[in-house]
């Protein structure tokens, strides 16, 4: 692991001395403090000093460069909190509009090295660079360092690369060596790599999820691996055979570019089945919110909301709805979805709930003026406002009422 003297500029990436370096081809790039660097870069004044980028006293750290981490400064913590760690840390008010522009210089470069790109966030991506050794001249691995250089070169801010044969060891692997790290997790040694590892880094397992596998005294991907599938089915359902899966380092899941991409989503598995409408729809709106988020990031849109819902004894639903223009508004997906999630609440008690967009559109033709809906332009304004006071202050920095629930969790 390297040890940041500063966070500057770093000598070219280094290609990994690794024995399946040239069979592998799904990557996960990661830009390195993606919005500190970027203010590091404008500022040459700030290279050797901590830098935090965030709201006021009363906002959030919204990123901190690599000098500011040693002090235990990290994403979403309160800045009163960043400060008193750190007190002689600069802090930098966010700029979205800047830092949305150069994720979009880095996304150019990536499609222009593979167009198997799918996009995470403003400042990560999947790629899979399969077939693309006669096109470069050389495999994959070699091809991935020369982007990363380029990106350093032609937009001044330094990413850190994860190399494997499936998306989740790739982004595990981007974590390893940042920052401007190149790491590869082969088949070989993938299951030897996970044992040890908390159970919180597989995909897909959130706080709740690892909080219940702890309490059920799995701590470790290798304990999971040790319970063997059958059991883990017996006891999680349908998630007890991915934990299976993913211990053994197995994941099918395909790199899906904007182009070939049919849909976009989020979901979340309960603890203990709800069948409550109103506790629903405050789940379904969080969930919207991130399937909005998304669009955003993206700049696209979509026309068809889908509800996607199973129930107590693992039956599956899924229904639709196609919207008169396409959006990109957390309103209008969750009044759309939960018009559905009403049809479908007779008493019926739910494990899962996801919301989804497909029929995708670009953002400039979304959420235009409609006769038909008179107030969406207030709406449509509101919901911008809100995303430019979350921008300037943090995710969680102010949030609609129906995502709370009555006991304020």
């Amino acid at each position: 692991m390297k040890l940041a003297t500063h966070c500057g500029k770093i000598s070219a990436m280094e290609l990994p001395d690794h024995p399946e370096i040239g069979t592998l081809s799904i990557a996960h790039l990661d830009c390195d403090a993606f919005y500190a660097a970027i203010e590091k870069r404008d500022r040459p004044e700030l290279r050797d000093r901590p830098v935090i980028v965030g709201g006021g006293k009363r906002g959030v750290v919204m990123t901190a460069c690599y000098l500011a981490r040693p002090y235990g400064i990290r994403s979403a913590m309160p800045m009163y909190k960043a400060l008193k760690a750190c007190p002689h840390a600069v802090v930098v008010r966010p700029d979205m509009e800047k830092y949305s522009r150069i994720g979009r210089e880095v996304r150019t470069l990536m499609l222009e090295t593979t167009p198997a790109v799918e996009p995470i966030s403003i400042d990560e991506a999947f790629l899979d660079l399969t077939g693309t050794e006669r096109l470069h001249g050389g495999p994959p691995a070699e091809t991935l360092a020369k982007l990363a250089a380029r990106i350093e070169e032609k937009i001044g801010i330094t990413v850190s690369i994860g190399l494997s044969y499936n998306k989740f060891l790739a982004k595990l692997a981007s974590g390893l060596q940042k920052p401007s790290g190149f790491s590869v997790i082969g088949r070989a040694e993938a299951v030897a790599f996970l044992r040890e590892l908390p159970v919180g880094m597989m995909w897909g397992v959130g706080p709740i999820t690892q909080a219940r596998l702890e309490r059920d005294g799995i701590k470790t991907i290798g304990a999971l691996a040790a319970m063997g599938e059958s059991e883990l089915v017996r006891r999680y359902g349908g998630l007890g055979g991915r934990f299976a899966r993913l211990a053994r380092g197995e994941d099918a899941r395909e790199v899906e570019s904007d182009e070939h991409r049919k849909s976009l989503s989020a979901e979340t598995t309960f603890e203990s089945d709800i069948g409550d409408l109103e506790e629903l729809k405050r789940i379904l709106w969080r969930l919207s919110e991130k399937v909005s988020a998304r669009l955003k990031a993206e700049g696209s849109a979509g026309h068809t909301v889908t509800l996607k819902l199973k129930t107590a004894n693992f039956k599956l639903r899924t229904r639709a709805a196609t919207l008169a223009q396409p959006t990109q508004l957390a309103d209008t997906i969750f009044r759309a979805a939960a018009r559905l999630l009403e049809r479908e609440t007779d008493g019926t008690r739910f494990r899962l709930i996801g919301v989804g967009m497909s029929g995708f559109a670009d953002a400039a033709d979304a959420d235009r003026p409609d006769l038909a809906d008179p107030d969406l332009a207030r709406r449509a304004a509101l919901e911008r406002t809100m995303d430019k006071l979350r921008d300037r202050f943090g995710k969680t920095s102010i949030a609609k009422g129906r995502g709370f629930s009555e006991d304020g969790d």
